[in-house]
């Protein structure tokens, strides 16, 4: 994983986003190594959390590995971002965007 951005598993979940999202919103990335959307938005991703660091957590979750979150969260394709706070998830992005308007989407809804 990259400098900014966190592995989140099935395990760690509760406390790395839900909990974590009640202090700083967390946005989370359901990827796979396959996916070739995921790989486009992953450097861009990996540079906005650099860039809202203090104000937002970028968590990634392998959806391959970790089959619970993406059933729980009801993510049918990826990349799919859903953005947590106070423990819950308030918005969602399905599909690679452009690193602009992925910083946009994600400064509207912090």
């Amino acid at each position: 994983m990259n400098a900014n951005t966190i592995p989140v598993t099935d395990k760690s979940f509760a406390t790395d986003v839900v909990e974590a999202s009640k202090t700083s919103p967390v946005l989370v990335d359901f990827w796979a190594e396959w996916c070739g959307p995921c790989k486009i938005i992953g450097p861009a991703l990996e540079e906005l959390a650099g860039e809202f660091a203090g104000k937002l957590k970028v968590a990634k979750v392998d959806i391959d590995n970790n089959p619970m979150l993406p059933n729980q969260f009801v993510v049918r394709g990826i990349p799919t971002l859903i953005l947590f706070k106070d423990g819950k998830p308030v918005a969602t992005q399905v599909g690679a965007l452009p690193k602009s308007k992925l910083k946009d989407w994600i400064a509207g809804n912090i």
